[in-house]
């Protein structure tokens, strides 16, 4: 006699139960599709089930969520935290005096507590505007990793290293990888983080290549930012900055590009062959800012089968880390490119702000989709107000009408880290106070200090 299948009810009560939602989900050929009166069952941090019609068990916790939209948690794929504290710093400005002139002055007097306090509002930030997982690379990185933990985010966090601080640079990068993955209850990943091959030499590149190999960790860098990078590598080196990064080894490891604007036809073929393990991460609305020609060529990569995922970058050259800002420039500024307004479709920004953006931070499979066996990194979004009705098109109004001031609640492997607009993690009165306090000796540039030059 075989035994009866078990039943939600016969495992207990689940720990968290969403109700009355319309869940968007993904059908078997990764397309967006939307399940109506759905009920989100979550136990033990996983998503159980997603069904439509209501509840068939009992739970610790239930969130009636009529009206409003469940979908997974936005991924920002490249960021840096602490910048928050050079909001609106350096504005209007090209790159090289951005860098030179105000932010590499201003980052050699941080302290580990600036750091702290930039990282706890940009965590506020985000799990107000529905991110649920971010990718950091940057500096004192111990300081950030305690404020994921203490946030309950989830993050994927990388040491940033110049060749200029010698090897120390890079074994301090490899220290922080090695003693922080797994951490906050497995909600912290890392990667080494060398800067870019414009501040990290050739021999630095390849060292760091064979660690990440030697260690199974991957690697997040920037590279081909923009195109002005692009001719000045094929200037000084002959190659492109996406053929460093192939003979230097860094493209045989999991690797995560920050911007890639600068990518060009010659650079398809050597990514072709990293398909598989090459990722992207785009923050279209930094490009606008810096006023740069080009923008990551999304099309041209999806053709290749690499993930192109949503970034906001830092807020001192974004101002904001909002994602949900980024996916709808993504789409505004692809069909801008490609001169045609048929790419990129809402449905295909949803695709990279959820399944793309999981990939391109190494956790296809964990995270980016209301799925069985996913982590509960879940959003609710409250499309009832007048910039989002009427709804015709429901993948339209969550791209281009709704904002992240629409998301009431954020989750995070099952952990409600805000409710109904309320932020449950973080004090951001106290950290303004302390941040406000600090700034005049932050921005102090008299100094003649800088932490590095920009000169690509």
């Amino acid at each position: 006699m075989t035994s009866p299948e078990r039943t939600p009810d016969a495992k207990g009560a689940a720990d968290l139960i969403i109700t009355r939602c319309t869940a968007l989900v993904h059908d078997d050929h990764e397309g967006i599709g939307f399940v109506e009166d759905a009920t989100v069952v979550v136990r033990d941090g996983l998503v159980e089930s997603v069904t439509a019609g209501p509840a068939g068990a009992g739970a610790a916790e239930t969130i009636d969520a009529h009206g409003q939209v469940a979908m997974p948690g936005l991924v920002n794929c490249h960021t840096h935290t602490p910048m928050v504290a050079l909001r609106g710093l350096a504005e209007d400005l090209p790159v090289e005096e951005w860098f030179n002139d105000v932010v590499w002055p201003v980052e050699s007097n941080l302290t580990a507590r600036d750091v702290e306090l930039g990282a706890r509002l940009a965590c506020a930030e985000m799990i107000r505007g529905g991110v649920t997982c971010f990718a950091d690379h940057y500096f004192a990185m111990d300081t950030v990793a305690a404020v994921v933990a203490e946030s309950g985010l989830r993050a994927n966090l990388g040491q940033a290293f110049f060749s200029s601080q010698g090897v120390e640079g890079r074994e301090r990068s490899l220290d922080f990888a090695l003693r922080h993955r797994g951490t906050a209850g497995g909600r912290v990943t890392t990667s080494l983080a060398p800067h870019a091959p414009y501040t990290v030499d050739d021999a630095d590149l390849a060292a760091t290549a064979a660690l990440a190999r030697e260690h199974g960790l991957p690697v997040h860098i920037h590279a081909a930012e923009n195109r002005d990078q692009t001719a000045s590598s094929l200037a000084r080196r002959g190659r492109t900055p996406v053929e460093v990064l192939a003979d230097t080894g860094l493209l045989g490891t999991d690797l995560l590009i920050a911007h890639g604007t600068g990518i060009t036809e010659r650079d398809l073929p050597v990514l072709a062959r990293a398909a598989g393990r090459v990722a992207v991460a785009c923050a279209p609305r930094g490009y606008l800012r810096f006023a740069w020609p080009t923008t990551t060529p999304v099309r041209a990569l999806r053709e290749l089968g690499i993930p192109v995922g949503l970034a906001t970058d830092g807020a001192a050259s974004n101002s904001s880390l909002d994602v949900w800002e980024s996916m709808a420039l993504l789409a505004l500024t692809q069909k801008s490119a490609e001169g045609d307004p048929r790419w990129l479709t809402a449905r295909q920004a949803l695709h990279h702000a959820t399944l793309q953006s999981a990939r391109a931070v190494g956790l296809g499979g964990e995270i980016g989709s209301l799925a069985p066996g996913h982590r509960a990194d879940i959003v609710l979004v409250d499309l009832s107000g007048p910039h989002t009705q009427p709804v015709h098109d429901l993948a339209a109004a969550l791209v281009h009408s709704a904002r992240s001031g629409d998301v009431r609640t954020t989750i995070v492997d099952g952990r409600v880290l805000m409710r109904d607009r309320e932020l449950l993690t973080v004090d951001v009165p106290t950290v303004v106070r302390e941040m406000g306090a600090r700034m005049p000796a932050l921005v102090d540039r008299s100094h003649g200090r800088r932490i590095q030059d920009y000169d690509t």
